[in-house]
């Protein structure tokens, strides 16, 4: 039998009992989803929640006219008779299982728009925070305008929602699994209680990996209160998780300025409660203190700080002989400077801005203004992808390194107009001008790395004849009178912890040596350290690097008595001077 006359019958008996057109329509309603024929309810039951591909009913071919395909988006196929048929398009017969359910709850006259905003927003206030597009709710009232208590009836805290809690808890025991240092110190340090009777007022990026954090520094004898150091980094069912807890948290994703002074002033000013510790992110917390309870100021034990930005600042009180607390720098701790700010930025600049825009990295030309630590993890990560990368740098020694390393130095206003994406990772003001952004190409794309939202200018663009339009959560376009546009991401504010996440093991290197820089300053005998800014002790830095190479299956060499002789050094260590970066 030939191959024609096969398919001929094969076609015969595909379309014998096939309804015509008319029965067709009949059967199914314009506008009716075919989830909620009959036929498709043996399917949604059987594999509840899998795509139900729902039997197409086809009009019967000797009924119909020939269409084009490219005109109504079906398929056409041709009988033995040379007829052409129209397939009915798929679309309106694949349906969720569960979609049913789910829209007939939905009231009948919603918008399209805001019918997908409460979609995305059932997925997105469920979990991460700062994974998702939405950082708005449907309740829109401020948490500062809320009356919330956990179920132990505290009310000792302001956030988004505390019914997220549940979901905040699972993130936080994900994130233990990857924080095998901290872990460790809380079975170590717990019976001993080495934070006894210390009350540590905080303000850092609130995640998941900050609540184990602040979890091991209670399992210390600690007490904490905690505010956001960033105003779109706030995961809110972590911090919701954190208020259930019994922790004091003050923040939300998506604050206003006020509310971000606000929050700070909530932790701080406290009746009966005198903090006598603080650990900042940026330094805004310090300057808070400083500036408004100088008394309170006085009484601080130690302050610990990790970030460029609020180093800085302790380093511009020191010289001025303002600074009447010990304080630690944990920034140009090695931990701190080859893991969070290399590693942690090598694999976070592209998860930001890859949730953000979608871009594809493979040939696009970027600038990375600056090529310190964090310059140096985006520059490795944007050349992997096959970008081309060119580098701005002031420092000859660190200019010297990108050219080594294969990259152009060039000034940002040689290469402003032609690249595709400009980062900023200096801790500097100004790195990026009004001048540069009038410059820039259409669709460039404009982000900070670094801690402050002072890299970017983007107050030079709050002017009438240039038109903000928000994307998505974190991304505008800037657009200017003749049509050209900018993608400003996060309003210059730091991306990764903004618009994406970070990973957790190395944010675990960074928090242990967070909390052994308590530790030390808290226990350190009175005279050890005086009113000045301090490096974390080499040994320290050592401890905490040994804690994590279990998870690695890690074994290190031990020296022999003749060789640390040799060497000079202990056979414990440290193995590095002090001066070592």
């Amino acid at each position: 039998m030939s191959v024609q006359v096969v398919a001929a019958k094969m076609a015969e008996v595909e379309l014998k009992d096939v309804p015509t057109g008319k029965e067709l329509s009949a059967e199914s309603p314009a506008g009716s989803s075919a989830a909620t024929s009959p036929a498709a309810e043996p399917s949604a039951k059987a594999g509840e929640g899998l795509l139900t591909p729902i039997p197409a009913k086809m009009p019967q071919a000797s009924a119909m006219k020939r269409t084009d395909p490219q005109q109504n988006g079906g398929e056409a196929f041709v009988n033995r008779d040379g007829t052409v048929a129209e397939a009915p398009r798929m679309k309106k017969q694949i349906q969720f299982a569960d979609q049913k359910q789910e829209f007939n709850k939905r009231p009948s006259k919603i918008g399209r728009r805001s019918l997908s905003r409460s979609i995305s927003q059932s997925s997105t206030d469920s979990y991460s925070s700062a994974a998702s597009y939405t950082d708005s709710s449907d309740d829109e009232t401020s948490p500062r305008d809320k009356q919330q208590k956990n179920s132990k009836g505290n009310g000792d805290f302001c956030i988004k929602n505390i019914k997220q809690a549940d979901f905040g808890r699972r993130e936080i025991e994900i994130a233990e699994q990857e924080m095998p240092a901290l872990m460790a110190l809380r079975k170590r340090a717990q019976g001993e209680k080495p934070l006894a009777g210390a009350k540590v007022v905080g303000c850092t990026h609130i995640t998941a990996q900050t609540a184990v954090l602040m979890e091991t520094l209670s399992a210390l004898g600690a007490q904490c209160r905690w505010a956001a150091c960033n105003i779109y980094s706030t995961q809110n069912e972590v911090a919701a998780a954190l208020a259930e807890g019994g922790f004091s948290v003050f923040a939300w994703k998506g604050e206003s300025e006020d509310d971000f002074w606000w929050c700070i002033d909530r932790c701080v000013n406290v009746e009966g409660w005198q903090p006598n510790m603080i650990l900042d992110d940026g330094g805004d917390l310090t300057h808070w203190i400083y500036k408004k309870y100088p008394n309170m100021f006085k009484k601080i034990k130690g302050i610990v700080e990790e970030s460029v930005t609020g180093v800085h600042r302790l380093y511009q009180l020191s010289k001025a002989g303002k600074l009447c607390v010990p304080a630690m720098n944990v920034n140009d701790s090695v931990t701190k400077q080859k893991f969070d700010n290399l590693y942690c930025c090598r694999e976070s600049i592209l998860d930001g801005l890859k949730r953000t825009t979608d871009v594809m990295f493979g040939g696009k030309q970027v600038v990375v203004c600056g090529y310190g630590e964090v310059g140096k993890g985006c520059c490795a990560a944007l050349k992997a992808m096959g970008s081309i990368v060119y580098v701005t740098e002031i420092d000859p020694i660190c200019a010297l390194q990108a050219c080594m390393d294969g990259f152009r130095l060039v000034k940002l206003n040689e290469v402003i107009r032609q690249v595709d994406i400009v980062i900023t990772c200096t801790g500097n003001k100004n790195v990026v001008v009004r001048e540069n952004l009038d410059r820039m190409k259409n669709g460039c794309i404009v982000c900070n790395m670094g801690h402050s939202n002072t890299e970017i200018d983007v107050a030079s663009l709050r002017t009438p004849e240039l038109t903000w339009e928000r994307v998505r959560s974190q991304v505008d376009h800037v657009i200017w009178p003749d049509g050209k546009r900018i993608v400003l991401l996060a309003e210059g504010r730091l991306l990764n912890l903004s618009c994406s996440t970070v990973p957790t093991f190395v944010l675990s290197i960074t928090a242990t040596t967070q909390a052994l820089a308590l530790i030390e300053l808290y226990n350190a005998p009175e005279g050890r350290y005086k009113q000045d800014v301090y490096l974390l002790p080499k040994k320290m830095d050592e401890y905490v690097a040994s804690l994590h190479l279990p998870t690695f299956d890690a074994h290190l060499t031990e020296l022999t008595d003749e060789q640390a002789k040799y060497l000079g050094l202990n056979k414990n260590g440290p193995f590095k001077p002090n001066y070592y970066r």
